[in-house]
């Protein structure tokens, strides 16, 4: 039976029920030498007797008393009365994230901010080679605040419930945290929650910090987007998402998501442990980078999503053109410009190959001429706005696309793949490009440009 109000435990008394999982209930209660308020996890009563249990338990004080990191629930005592054994943790006041996340995904700063903390702990786990293998939303607490604030100088959070974790490296392992039966055979059972685990969990195998990051991968998913990285209808249909699915990617749901965050998340989440993230370290610098820049960040978009912007624009603008019933032309007036300014094709044979939008969404390059005669060339022009300039030497110029940082626009001419400043200036020659169909700028190291040719 759960502990009732006013129960004593040696000197700490029960005042209520906070939580209860598989490996313990947890209660608030009252520290009457210090008079502070602590969380006691105690082992329910049907494991007292079980020896197996019983050393998971002390392994799990063992375990948090080797942590002491502001991001870890600290440990301030253990205890026993009367055969039940007992935890006392600090007490940390505000919600769990999976009760947070009922209330849907969440704004990015505190995405960046809980993520942050998370891997942190996470690395100072790993540094002391220990494996929390339970990582899930319901085992991270943050501190309560109100709707729709922010969480800025808010107190930290919280990583807690170390009672799966394990100690990769037996010479570092205290003696009451050492393996037990129970762990040592189980190859080919699921520990852990199975919403979260990486696919060599699934399978069984030997858990180790990338089983971690797989997980944090997941959790970090979730905060973005409010829904389960993977789910299933049925316990062999999750397994199978798994070891097998792609969640669908963040660009689709959450479009403005950095893509750089992007990458962390899908890295996080690749089946191959080998292939993931290494470390947490890595990562926590990489969330530590978009946090600080997160500008640069946000500019750094991938040319999926880049082209699902052109086409967007481009639907918007045949629209408008339908709707408002131009001429056979559309014309650009404006005082940087003050001549008229027609695209290169008429209303009914309008390309989307003819525009690209910026990565951060405010300007838009298009292909266009003074008039029928003339050659067709560049022009630029900010969202919003009526006036387009022409970008010099561009003549005869197609297929234009935008560096990730939008700082250049790429586009060809005369069998060539020719990039000039967004600012204006003389165009460069990038390499020879017969007959190409479309391009994308990637935003890796190197800025490497993939484009089409049948040659």
């Amino acid at each position: 039976m759960p502990l009732t109000a006013g129960t004593r435990l040696g000197p700490y008394q029960i005042e209520s029920a906070i939580g209860a999982g598989g490996m313990g209930e947890v209660y608030k209660a009252t520290d009457t030498r210090l008079n502070r308020t602590v969380a006691i996890k105690v082992l329910p009563p049907h494991f007292t007797h079980d020896p197996e249990m019983k050393q998971r338990f002390e392994r799990e004080a063992q375990t948090i008393a080797g942590l002491n990191h502001p991001h870890i629930c600290t440990l301030h005592d253990v205890g026993e009365q009367d055969g039940t054994r007992y935890l006392v943790m600090e007490y940390v006041q505000g919600e769990t994230l999976a009760e947070r996340l009922t209330r849907g995904p969440m704004p990015l700063d505190d995405v960046l901010q809980v993520a942050g903390e998370i891997v942190d702990a996470l690395d100072r786990a790993h540094r002391q080679g220990i494996v929390h293998r339970d990582l899930k939303p319901a085992n991270i607490m943050l501190p309560r605040v109100g709707s729709g604030a922010t969480r800025k100088g808010a107190s930290a959070t919280k990583l807690l419930d170390f009672g799966l974790a394990k100690w990769a490296d037996p010479e570092r392992t205290p003696p009451a945290a050492q393996p037990t039966r129970m762990d040592v055979t189980a190859q080919g059972t699921l520990i852990g929650t199975l919403q979260y685990m990486a696919p060599e969990q699934v399978e069984g195998k030997e858990a180790d910090a990338r089983t971690d990051i797989f997980a944090f991968g997941a959790v970090l998913y979730e905060m973005l987007t409010g829904k389960k990285a993977f789910e299933g209808k049925s316990q062999a249909s999750l397994i199978g998402a798994i070891m097998k699915a792609e969640p669908r990617p963040l660009s689709h749901t959450q479009p403005l998501t950095p893509a750089a965050l992007e990458h962390i998340v899908e890295r996080c989440l690749v089946k191959d442990p080998d292939e993931r993230w290494q470390d947490a370290h890595s990562v926590k610098l990489k969330l530590l980078w978009i946090t600080r820049n997160r500008g640069e960040a946000a500019t750094a978009v991938e040319a999926p999503r880049r082209r699902w912007l052109d086409v967007a624009a481009t639907t918007a603008v045949v629209t408008l053109l339908a709707a408002v019933s131009l001429p056979a032309y559309l014309y650009w007036r404006g005082p940087a410009e003050p001549e008229a300014v027609q695209f290169r094709h008429t209303i009914s044979g309008l390309s989307e190959s003819d525009f690209a939008v910026s990565p951060d969404g405010r300007s838009i390059a298009f292909v266009a001429k003074p008039d029928a005669a003339a050659a067709a060339s560049l022009y630029t022009r900010p969202v919003g706005a009526v006036a387009s300039v022409k970008l010099a030497g561009t003549d005869n110029a197609a297929q234009p696309f935008w560096s990730p940082d939008g700082l250049f626009i790429a586009y060809v001419s005369g069998g060539k793949l020719k990039k000039v400043s967004a600012a204006g200036g003389a165009p460069q020659d990038v390499c020879d490009a017969t007959d190409m169909s479309g391009g994308a700028w990637s935003a890796t190291q190197g800025g490497t440009i993939v484009f089409g040719s049948p040659k």
